[in-house]
C-alpha cells in the first residue's frame, strides 16, 4: 500500500519558520506532480503549493513558502517562513495522477496530515 507520511508540523510563533516533509513509500512519484494542501478548521481542503513541471503557490503563501522535492529520497518538502496565525491548519501532502499540477485535479494519494499551529 502506497503511503505518504508527513512530518515537521508543530507549534511556532508568528514570524517563525517550519519545514514540512513528505516521504513516499512503496512507489516513486518522480513523474507525478506533488502538492501540499491545508485545511483550516471548518473549511475545505485547499491546494496551497504544487510541484510538477512548474511550481504553483496560492496567493496567500507566495514569497513565504517554498516547495521542493528530492526524487532520490522520494520526498517533497514545504519550507514555510514568516508564518502567520492564519497559516494555522492541518497540512496534507498529496500525489497527483498527472505529471503537472492541474488546478482542480483530484490527487490519488494523500498523507495523513500534520498540524501546524502559529501563535500570535
Amino acid at each position: 500500500q502506497v503511503q505518504l507520511v508527513e512530518s515537521g508540523g508543530g507549534l511556532v510563533q508568528a514570524g517563525g519558520s517550519l519545514r514540512l516533509s513528505c516521504a513516499a513509500s512503496r512507489r516513486t512519484f518522480t513523474n507525478n506532480a506533488m502538492g501540499w494542501f491545508r485545511q483550516v478548521e471548518r473549511a475545505s481542503v485547499a491546494l496551497i503549493s504544487g510541484s510538477g513541471g512548474s511550481t504553483y503557490y496560492t496567493d496567500s503563501v507566495k514569497g513565504r513558502f517554498t516547495i521542493s522535492r528530492d526524487n532520490s529520497k522520494n520526498t517533497v518538502y514545504l519550507q514555510m517562513t514568516s508564518l502567520k496565525p492564519e497559516d494555522t491548519a492541518v497540512y496534507y501532502c498529496a500525489a497527483f495522477p498527472s505529471s503537472r499540477v492541474i488546478p482542480g485535479e483530484r490527487p490519488n494519494y494523500w498523507g495523513q496530515g500534520t498540524q501546524v499551529t502559529v501563535s500570535s
